[in-house]
């Protein structure tokens, strides 16, 4: 590619010459690339910009003057700038196909991954991007951030749109919008699910986090934001400028929504409701189960409404799609009781999955879970608040510790139990901690494993990932229980 087809609007006094590439990474540096001074966490890569014009860089883009005179183009934002290079070095995918963007603190696999499914079955070829995995049709890809990096997000999305995907569903995080790394990627339409506390280690402030998920909706032609945020749904319905609808599920603090489901019927085998659409009413039913859920499919409706997708596609795909995997999932066990795991990871995920199947637990719901390392540790005792006040037993775990010691981050946890009368134990252990867990449950009872969900490792010091699939935790603890008994 030319320099000056690939600076697009961006000016400089250099000649006209071939690029070899583009790149963020002083490692990736070679004669004939353009590299952008990005200022991260650790490093700043203003200081490194002489040394990359030394390896053979054409030029760099930088936020100030460096004295490097015309070898340097100065930009208000070398990560907005980054954005766009990748963008055009990958001839522009992303004006290929068309986007839907979910974002919000939870909610966002479920809900995107069934526009992605109702979207399939109706005949389109679909580019999912998430946090589980990403797919371009029937390929599966391993998803290391949810939200790709600048440049390995430019480089899927040329895959996908050389390999024919026409709609590409994409989970948005707060970081992904924050560092600009979907570039000048426009959104036909946009999900926003809730935002409750999560990432403050990184954002710092409730405000910066809801700011950093708004930025969504300033690139998106059609907003579907969720009515039951009474704080922040409410204020970005308020601002957003867009064509938009509300959904949720109905509550009389809230009123009537524009796509709304009410007579909500819960059980472990699958969920009732009665759809609202834009003024139709139409009784639904759907394997997955979970107050929560009834809401995603609700908005993956509303988006598939949107779409054209025909209503008899979206009915059949409730009635059969079993979920996603760490979502509200059933692990079988052959057990008198059940066990379900969850990806909740915060106060507000906890809470709504155990308010949810409490109300279709028979016997006594049993929750575990544990909190992370090197995150946010304010939500550590807010999670064992919500958990106390709905659970009838606690066993209070280990998730990813990474570099702190388990029995540090399960006194944060405790914390949260004063005053409370909710029987705990606490097991750092996470197998033993299941296997606890399941050998205490009857007849009837629910055991919620928390946290983990879909992830099939755990992370301790140094960033060593050991294998842990709950899975097979629970498939254990299921043999030692049977063994017992004999």
């Amino acid at each position: 590619m030319k320099l000056y087809n690939l600076l697009e609007t961006l000016q400089t006094n250099l000649p006209d010459c071939e690029i070899a590439g583009v790149t963020d990474n002083t490692r990736e540096v070679k004669a004939g690339m353009v590299f952008t001074c990005i200022t991260g966490a650790n490093f700043d890569g203003h200081s490194a910009a002489s040394e990359m014009l030394e390896k053979g860089a054409v030029t760099v883009i930088a936020d100030h003057d460096l004295g490097l005179g015309d070898r340097q183009i100065i930009v208000p934002n070398t990560r907005a700038a980054y954005g766009d290079l990748c963008a055009a070095w990958y001839g522009h995918p992303e004006r290929r196909m068309k986007f839907v963007g979910v974002t919000g603190t939870n909610g966002k696999t479920t809900t995107a991954t069934l526009i992605k499914e109702m979207l399939r079955r109706a005949g389109h070829k679909v580019g999912l991007i998430g946090t589980v995995q990403y797919e371009i049709g029937d390929e599966i890809l391993p998803s290391p951030n949810t939200t790709p990096l600048t440049k390995s997000y430019f480089e899927l999305l040329a895959k996908m749109a050389d390999a024919g995907v026409d709609t590409v569903v994409m989970e948005v995080s707060s970081f992904g919008l924050e560092q600009h790394r979907i570039g000048p990627t426009h959104f036909d339409i946009a999900v926003f699910t809730n935002l409750t506390q999560d990432h403050l280690d990184i954002h710092g402030t409730m405000e910066n986090y809801y700011q950093a998920k708004r930025m969504l909706f300033d690139v998106c032609d059609y907003a579907i934001v969720c009515g039951n945020d009474t704080e922040y749904g409410t204020r970005l319905f308020r601002e957003i400028t867009c064509e938009k609808c509300t959904y949720g599920v109905f509550r009389p603090e809230t009123g009537r929504l524009d796509v709304m489901a009410d007579a909500v019927e819960l059980s472990t085998e699958g969920t009732k409701f009665t759809l609202h659409l834009h003024g139709e009413t139409m009784p639904m039913s759907m394997r997955m189960t979970g107050l929560f859920n009834v809401s995603n499919a609700v908005a993956a409706i509303a988006v598939g409404t949107r779409l054209g997708v025909p209503m008899s596609v979206m009915t059949d795909l409730l009635l059969d799609y079993p979920g996603v995997r760490g979502r509200c999932e059933i692990i079988p066990t052959a057990l008198d009781f059940t066990v379900i795991c969850d990806y909740a990871h915060t106060p507000d995920a906890l809470e709504k999955t155990l308010s949810s199947l409490r109300e279709c637990t028979v016997g006594r719901l049993i929750a575990v879970f544990g909190c992370g390392g090197n995150r946010d540790a304010a939500k550590r005792p807010k999670m064992a608040r919500a958990a106390a006040n709905i659970a009838d037993l606690l066993v209070i775990t280990s998730d990813n510790p990474r570099d702190e010691d388990p029995l540090a981050i399960i006194q944060d946890i405790l914390a949260g139990l004063k005053g409370s009368d909710v029987p705990y134990q606490t097991e750092p252990d996470r197998a033993e901690a299941i296997y606890l867990a399941m050998k205490q449950a009857k007849t009837g009872d629910v055991v919620v494993l928390a946290g983990k969900g879909h992830e099939d490792y755990q992370i301790i010091a140094g960033g060593v990932h050991l294998h842990m699939d709950e899975r097979e935790l629970v498939a254990d603890a299921a043999k030692r229980i049977f063994a017992e008994k004999l």
